[in-house]
């Protein structure tokens, strides 16, 4: 039975979690902003140690590939590249928002009929975004989208959406209205990674080891230094 270590990096929290197939053996967290680089790889070891596995028994590492934070996408999937090439195992990724929507819809007493939005932040206004009914079918692809009032209404005219990530939270006030419903306290975790992993390394769809690139959307924006006032 295929053991899968997950890796979970897109915002400010960083989670990992190791599955037998779909049953997780463990998992955790660190809520810590810029934590991904010194915390990653302790989690990593604790987590094996916890769950009495060594890291060589692991038969694939799968990451959420974004959008998301730059520098926690990168610090990611360079750690979790690393562990494919020296185990020797596959690296398999879950595209990040339909992670979110996938946890979305195993919560119970959610409305089956309503659409799924979730928002990662992306500064300001912007937000990482993506519109999908239960099934994950995508009703608008996956785009970074400023938001303002014209935002959705095409589609909240006729249908109820459910809004959730922690770029939703900005987008209370504008997109009130009876269509618009916002949960709170939803995250990606690598918890759910491994479950929607582990159906694709049944499929044996993985990635390439030197090629993969996590999904940023948007190029990463230097800001030129300050001039110190003498």
């Amino acid at each position: 039975m295929p053991l899968i270590l997950s890796v979970e990096t897109s915002t400010r929290i960083c989670s990992v979690a190791i599955h037998r197939k779909e049953q997780l053996l463990t998992s955790a967290e660190i809520h810590i902003d810029q934590a991904h680089g010194a915390k990653l790889a302790l989690l990593i070891n604790d987590i094996a140690k916890f769950a009495g596995i060594a890291l060589k028994d692991l038969n694939a590492v799968a990451i959420s590939s974004g959008p998301g934070s730059y520098t926690g996408l990168r610090i990611g999937t360079s750690t979790a590249k690393g562990l494919c090439f020296a185990l020797g195992i596959p690296l398999i990724s879950v595209d990040t928002l339909k992670l979110m929507v996938f946890q979305m819809s195993m919560r119970a007493n959610v409305d089956q009929g309503a659409l799924l939005c979730p928002m990662i932040d992306a500064r300001r206004m912007e937000v990482y975004c993506l519109v999908t009914d239960h099934n994950l079918s995508e009703i608008q692809p996956m785009a970074p989208k400023v938001i303002d009032e014209s935002s959705f209404t095409d589609l909240l005219v006729h249908k109820k959406i459910i809004f959730f990530g922690d770029g939703a939270a900005k987008c209370k006030s504008i997109l009130a209205g009876k269509n618009a419903v916002f949960i709170d306290n939803l995250y990606p975790q690598a918890s759910a990674v491994g479950v929607m992993a582990y159906q694709k390394f049944k499929q044996t769809l993985f990635e390439s080891i030197v090629d993969f690139e996590p999904t940023y959307l948007k190029d990463f924006q230097v800001k030129p230094p300050q001039a110190v006032k003498g």
